[in-house]
């Protein structure tokens, strides 16, 4: 799309197109590596700037290619390729200090193969399956950048009212889950919806209250008690409840 002016060949646009997100991906996070190795930014707080941020940039990266049925399949190879780069660092089969420092927890190396390897295959399935012309895979992703990563943040710093159904959630934490995948994802489908990659089903208002029902029902998920695999289940429940819903 954005390219075309420029580059008319389809090909020459999506080869351009998939080397500018990847070269924006990998700057972002190697960013945050350096933040965190020079103290700059703690540990715990970096692997959800991390999370928080890696969504926006690379799907604004998406209007940069082609309408070519091959383009979504080129853009997903950027996600694709940083979750296997960290899988291989959590197997040890690859050093990286840096981005073990940044993306986990602890430091220990293996917890790259839980969350952050759910992470990434989010975004492949939803770059494939739904592409810029659907709303689902997009507000599916920036409910979990912009929700879940929130989530974290606001639990952490604010919650100190538990969820009575689940100890390691707060109050806090669900109230920035759903403030922040409203917010997310409201802008995105919207700013897509604009940009004339599809056409949502309903007038503005309905459109917004979809959108805050879609962001209620991952709240909801996203406070249950099934540790780990939020990614996963943030995702699936935006995608299921959006298709009702939008």
């Amino acid at each position: 799309m954005w390219l075309s002016i420029l580059l008319p060949n389809p090909l020459a646009q999506d080869a351009a197109a998939t080397a500018i997100t990847f070269s924006v991906s990998l700057l972002w996070l190697r960013l945050v590596d350096w933040l965190v190795a020079r103290g700059l930014l703690a540990q715990k707080l970096s692997r959800k700037i991390i999370h928080i941020g890696t969504g926006p940039p690379y799907i604004l990266c998406w209007n940069l290619f082609s309408s070519a049925p091959y383009a979504a399949w080129l853009a997903a190879l950027v996600p694709l390729a940083i979750t296997a780069q960290f899988t291989l660092v959590g197997l040890g089969w690859l050093q990286d200090d840096a981005a073990v420092r940044a993306i986990t927890r602890t430091g220990n190396r293996r917890e790259m193969l839980r969350g952050p390897l759910l992470y990434g295959l989010a975004f492949v399935v939803c770059t494939v399956v739904f592409w810029r012309h659907s709303p689902l895979g997009i507000l599916a992703l920036m409910l979990l950048c912009g929700g879940d990563g929130l989530a974290d943040i606001a639990g952490r710093r604010w919650g100190t009212t538990r969820l009575p159904f689940n100890a390691r959630k707060s109050w806090a934490g669900s109230a920035a889950m759903f403030a922040g995948s409203f917010i997310f994802g409201s802008i995105f489908v919207l700013l897509f919806a604009a940009l004339g990659n599809y056409v949502l089903a309903n007038a503005l208002p309905h459109s917004l209250l979809a959108l805050a029902a879609v962001a209620l029902a991952a709240t909801l998920v996203e406070a249950l008690p099934l540790p780990d695999v939020d990614n996963l289940t943030v995702t699936a429940a935006a995608v299921l409840a959006g298709s009702w819903l939008l």
